[in-house]
């Protein structure tokens, strides 16, 4: 099977512009092609692990991808699917999350079959002037505003700053078009609007053909972005999500969405993948999701670390003790009284809880455990000790200490 109908078969393609021509360009290997990372953070996320995915499976194919890092871009901030626009960035700050970016991206890209650049080597030193005269005239004002990256913000407000982000990434295409000979835009489905900006520009004033392909958003069951927690993003750097936290929240997904993302995400051959969806149902696919959890803290953390989550989990789930890789919290001793806490205050401070209503519906409800005993109060004073394991429902642990 080429590597187009694979991308067909796992569920990936959502939009293109010239499916034929894009078919026999990435099926040959001869495609050259770019994905953008903006650095909005000193750390990719699981939805850059998507385009991550997508661009380790192309360059096994044999074509050569271009990481973009944006470090002009990320000072303005796409406004596709945001309702208010992005803080603003310090040169410093871009340009230290530009490389953490670049570093965390050679742990699963082979860079030495990749160029990588920065649009900042071009975009901050065009004159505002020489920039309208290079592409202003391609661009419609009225296209524009009916695009779909742009419809939220049009209900909101969308400021000049934002509305200039499609001109400055369609002249990413234009310059790779011409330096590097890139002749595809992959990305998120969310990004449609931007990369056909790119793809007009070139048509438009080299009166050639570059191509553009959007895979689809990693979506649960409930239509939400996958890769969220109540502590917000999972992160791909271990130091702001543990392994274990990450293997966790493969570990946690619905049944519902295990096959899907074993499909998008997983290097496991698609046919097998097929072969689980119509045989295992059940605690089969509870096994299923286990493996998916081990498989991408692989990806990301390594094979022992992927382990050590794994060993972490099913100690604790059979009633062990090993909480080395779990999740930790530190209490402040000021934070106590008479060596105890209230288990509605220590379920916030621990982001177990977003709020003491929700503690307290959580206790109530019987799902929340401290050391194995069931907490049925939410008056409750807990002795922290030399250390306890708090557990939120059947698969939240973390284990808290005082300083």
């Amino acid at each position: 099977m080429q590597i187009f109908e694979e991308l067909q078969r796992r569920g990936l393609v959502a939009q293109v512009t010239d499916e034929e021509e894009i078919r026999t360009l990435i099926n040959a290997g001869k495609a050259v092609f770019y994905i953008g990372f903006d650095p909005t953070a000193d750390s990719l996320h699981v939805g850059h692990f998507m385009a991550l995915c997508l661009m380790k499976r192309l360059q096994l194919a044999g074509n050569t991808p271009i990481i973009l890092i944006g470090g002009a871009t990320g000072a303005i901030g796409d406004p596709s699917g945001k309702t208010d626009m992005r803080k603003m960035m310090t040169p410093e700050t871009i340009a230290h999350n530009c490389d953490c970016f670049v570093k965390q991206i050679g742990k699963f890209i082979d860079l030495s079959k990749a160029k990588v650049v920065n649009n900042k080597d071009w975009l901050l030193d065009i004159s505002y002037v020489d920039m309208l005269k290079e592409v202003g005239p391609y661009f419609s004002v009225n296209r524009m505003l009916a695009a779909e990256c742009y419809k939220q913000r049009m209900e909101r407000g969308l400021t000049f700053f934002e509305f200039n982000y499609m001109i400055m990434q369609s002249y990413d295409f234009l310059k790779l078009f011409e330096d590097y000979g890139c002749n595809m835009q992959f990305g998120g489905d969310d990004q449609w609007s931007n990369m056909l900006g790119g793809t007009e520009l070139i048509r438009r004033k080299l009166g050639k053909d570059a191509y553009a392909l959007t895979i689809k958003l990693l979506l649960n069951s409930e239509g939400k972005k996958m890769g969220k927690t109540e502590k917000g993003a999972v992160w791909l750097d271990e130091t702001k999500t543990t392994p274990y936290e990450f293997y966790q929240y493969w570990r946690n997904i619905d049944d519902s969405d295990v096959i899907k993302c074993m499909k998008m995400l997983t290097f496991i051959p698609v046919a097998d993948i097929e072969d689980i969806e119509k045989s295992v149902s059940g605690e089969g696919l509870n096994a299923q999701k286990a493996r998916l959890a081990f498989e991408l803290t692989s990806m990301i953390h390594g094979e022992a670390a992927a382990k050590s989550a794994e060993e972490a989990a099913l100690a604790l789930f059979s009633g062990g003790g090993d909480s080395e890789n779990m999740p930790a919290a530190v209490i402040n001793s000021y934070d106590l009284t008479d060596g105890t806490i209230g288990i509605m205050d220590l379920l916030v401070k621990t982001a177990l809880a977003p709020s003491k209503s929700e503690a307290k519906r959580l206790v109530l409800g019987g799902g929340i455990a401290v050391n194995n005993v069931k907490i049925t109060s939410p008056d409750e004073k807990i002795s922290i000790g030399d250390g306890i394991i708090l557990k939120k429902g059947k698969k939240v642990f973390i284990r808290i200490t005082v300083n």
